[in-house]
């Protein structure tokens, strides 16, 4: 490579920018005096590297566990979102955290936030937790992008972790196009009882929880219904 111009620094990997696009290595394969140089932690990246494992295994784990059932002839009496496959059909959909679908959520809590804040006066919010390093959570990125660009007048994406301002900031890509805003002291993924990430919510207008589960889950089909 040549002009190689580094961007972003993880506990496992370096990102950079070259004369012909874009690369990363992990830090693990570097030489000693690299490195050293990029403050590489042998015992933190084993277990960023043993999160991401654990991280991408649920998320497969849950794409190949879906089980769709027969359409329903009516609307849920409940009013409640159901989960949806790409043909429209419900899915039973395995939880990471405690459920509050039908209910009111807790309180969603941001230290900071990275973007403007959100006016969800009115609005839907879907709220997204997630961390910059879990390898599903930036796989869903795209999705969300999607859908607060075709929902923009209804709804409002959060993205909220608990790492640190700086850390989430290192991130080059992929890019997100909605709310970002992070809590270092967990308090809302705490309250949740999250256990496994992404995980998101969907809160309607006076804060009942519609939808819960895996972002990839929930479609544009049934967000519009």
């Amino acid at each position: 490579y040549t002009n190689v111009s580094v961007t972003t620094v993880t506990a496992t990997d370096i990102y950079f920018q070259h004369t012909q696009g874009m690369g990363n290595a992990k830090l693990k394969n570097l030489g000693a005096d690299e490195q050293k140089r990029f403050h590489f932690d042998a015992v933190k990246s084993k277990e960023v590297d043993r999160q991401q494992r654990a991280a991408s295994q649920r998320y497969h784990q849950e794409i190949a566990a879906r089980k769709p059932a027969s359409k329903p002839s009516a609307p849920p009496e409940d009013g409640v979102v159901p989960v949806t496959a790409d043909n429209g059909d419900p899915v039973v959909t395995k939880l990471y955290a405690r459920s509050f679908r039908g209910r009111r959520s807790p309180p969603i809590v941001v230290d900071q936030w990275l973007t403007p804040p959100p006016d969800v006066k009115g609005k839907f919010v879907l709220l997204d937790f997630w961390a910059t390093w879990c390898g599903p959570c930036r796989q869903s990125i795209p999705h969300l992008n999607a859908l607060q660009a075709k929902f923009k007048d209804h709804l409002v994406v959060v993205g909220l972790s608990d790492e640190t301002p700086e850390g989430m900031r290192k991130m080059a890509s992929p890019r997100v196009d909605y709310y970002v805003g992070t809590d270092p002291q967990a308090r809302t993924r705490t309250a949740v009882e999250v256990q496994g990430i992404p995980h998101a919510m969907l809160l309607d207008p006076e804060g009942i929880v519609r939808f819960e589960g895996q972002p990839v889950y929930l479609q544009e089909q049934g967000l519009e219904r």
